[in-house]
């Protein structure tokens, strides 16, 4: 099980997707580290089983056991920030903002592993789930701490591709009974 399988899972029509699964996971500037953090976060946040299946196996090949479960940690961390934080901003209340969340985030503070790294794979899946202001937080702390856009832009070509694969199989799971 590998990106190779997870392309080979998509039609043809998806061809274009299936090129740049490739690219993301080949041609990264990222650190490897940085580059299977954010895959595995990312097939996480895509919550397709079988995208899950395919990259989780790859990025454990390429993680240590204390990466991996922080970028299980950052996709779990998102999911629930993302929800809160866009709602709190899409209401349209800035007062919300100035209220205490209440939600423990300790993991954020301490993640395991190297903090830009972890700030990354926040950023990928608040990508994914449509965040905006977990966005520019994500994106501040990395650019303060050294990280450069075009590193950042990685990452977000990864979410974006890694979803699209999920939602590519997803269709194609519904439309299957319809096309047999």
């Amino acid at each position: 099980m590998s990106v190779d399988a997870l392309k080979s899972a998509l039609p043809d029509y998806a061809k274009d997707t299936k090129l740049n699964l490739g690219s993301v996971t080949t041609t990264s500037q990222l650190t490897e580290q940085q580059l299977w953090g954010t895959v595995l976060a990312t097939a996480l946040a895509s919550k397709n089983a079988q995208v899950i299946r395919e990259l989780a196996e790859e990025a454990a090949d390429n993680l240590s056991a204390e990466a991996f479960t922080a970028a299980k940690a950052a996709a779990s961390i998102m999911a629930m920030n993302n929800v809160y934080y866009r709602a709190t901003h899409l209401i349209g209340d800035e007062t919300y903002a100035t209220l205490p969340a209440r939600l423990r985030m300790s993991v954020i503070g301490r993640p395991g592993v190297d903090k830009i790294d972890f700030e990354l794979w926040c950023l990928a899946v608040s990508a994914i789930n449509g965040c905006g202001r977990c966005l520019e937080s994500h994106e501040k702390v990395l650019r303060d701490g050294g990280m450069s856009r075009e590193l950042v832009q990685e990452a977000l070509r990864i979410a974006a591709v890694v979803h699209a694969a999920a939602a590519t199989l997803e269709a194609e799971a519904v439309l299957a009974p319809a096309t047999v």
